[in-house]
């Protein structure tokens, strides 16, 4: 298949809030272009990302995975549900047994960490705990179900039928073919077998402020709904760090690594161009459309991005952020997403003169409002995010369709 990468860039407005902070408690930050930017981590906007698969029925939940430390919990509740004679502490001792033969990972009962529970422990009788990972296991809905098929099939002596060869070599084989979407777009690390591994067909980069941003904190109370007209003062006194920003966000996805992530694909009666397409809509759409929800009761800050611009290419993946490496100013009332677009309207064909195939390169733009407008000639326009999301997957379709 030919090289295909998919870009997505996205200008966004948040009011005041605190979508992803640091340990701390304050929003993340980065320098950029030498002043301080909002920032808002990859992996805030990857985790967004995943639950809007789920969320707004993007994907068939067949189709998604399951990432924990307690994937024995999870295997054995569907090794049960396929067989409920098995008991569930049966269930749990086989699920073990199996993802440790499948993925070379050691399960483990999770230590405590307190000399209370400790000290609680030794005085109670020791209770039944589910081995966990030490680790996030990230496992497929169709991989789990062949494990827990495979841990039935040797529920008589589990330790002796993965000793066979070919069982063995059988689990492996199960949990490592039909990967779900977000596993094939997001990858998969296990450190005690990297040939269990999965290389990730998306790079997510950490939105940044496309200006200067200052964090700002609010001092706030909370009355005592008990109390006397006797009693004053509050019930309780905090502060909570905030900033607000208009945002660059940027994504990759590698659709020929995604092709290969999946394989032949989630349906066997599909070609095998089907369950890609399905995947990159799916992503753009949740890409686009999610949002971190860090504090989101404190702030509602629900907005969804002001411009877009989709680039499908087969150079390399290219990210516009350098357009605003100079920070962009507001001029009194102006606010900064105009002169955003302004500025990413300006860059993009300059950078695609000079990088660009313009033979091989398609770009669609979806955009709201006027301070938008300088963006429009950009590329195709979309009217909505359905239609820009339909035309991005016959294009995508159509080029893993061409002869490499």
């Amino acid at each position: 298949m030919n090289r295909i990468f998919l870009d997505v860039h996205a200008l966004q407005t948040v009011p005041p809030s605190n979508l992803n902070r640091d340990d701390t408690g304050t929003p993340k930050s980065a320098v950029y272009g030498g002043v301080p930017r909002a920032r808002v981590s990859s992996q805030a906007w990857k985790r967004a990302t995943r639950g809007y698969f789920k969320d707004a029925q993007l994907l068939d939940p067949a189709e998604l995975g399951v990432r924990t430390k307690k994937v024995a919990e999870v295997l054995a509740t569907r090794i049960t549900d396929r067989d409920s004679s098995i008991p569930a502490a049966d269930a749990l001792r086989l699920a073990a047994a199996v993802i440790e033969a499948a993925t070379g990972m050691k399960l483990a009962v999770a230590e405590r960490k307190t000399r209370g529970a400790k000290a609680k422990a030794a005085s109670e009788e020791p209770a039944d705990e589910a081995p966990r990972s030490k680790y996030l296991m990230f496992l497929s809905a169709r991989q789990l179900d062949g494990l827990a098929a495979l841990a039935i099939d040797g529920a008589a002596d589990i330790t002796a039928y993965l000793k066979n060869k070919d069982n063995k070599a059988r689990a492996k084989q199960i949990a490592d073919t039909g990967h779900s979407v977000d596993i094939a777009l997001f990858g998969r690390m296990v450190a005690d077998s990297t040939d269990f591994n999965v290389d990730a067909a998306c790079q997510v980069a950490h939105a940044i402020s496309v200006h200067r941003v200052e964090t700002e904190s609010d001092y706030f109370t909370a009355v005592d709904d008990e109390n006397t007209e006797a009693e004053s003062g509050a019930g309780m006194i905090g502060t909570i760090d905030f900033n607000s920003a208009t945002l660059y966000r940027y994504a990759s996805v590698s659709v020929h690594q995604l092709a290969t992530n999946l394989g032949e694909g989630l349906r066997e009666d599909e070609s095998v161009t089907t369950p890609v397409r399905r995947a990159v809509e799916a992503f753009v759409h949740a890409f686009i459309a999610s949002l971190p929800t860090g504090k989101i009761n404190t702030f509602g800050h629900h907005t969804l991005p002001d411009a877009v611009v989709v680039t499908l290419r087969t150079t390399r993946p290219i990210s516009f952020v350098a357009a605003f490496e100079e920070p962009v100013t507001a001029e009194a009332g102006s606010g900064h997403l105009r002169e955003a677009s302004a500025r990413l309207a300006a860059y993009i064909p300059e950078i695609e003169r000079a990088y660009g195939d313009e033979e091989s390169t398609r770009t669609w733009v979806l955009r709201v409002g006027s301070a938008t407008g300088e963006l429009a000639g950009v590329g195709e326009e979309a009217p909505t995010l359905s239609s820009l999301v339909e035309a991005v997957g016959d294009a995508v379709a159509q080029r893993m369709g061409k002869p490499a």
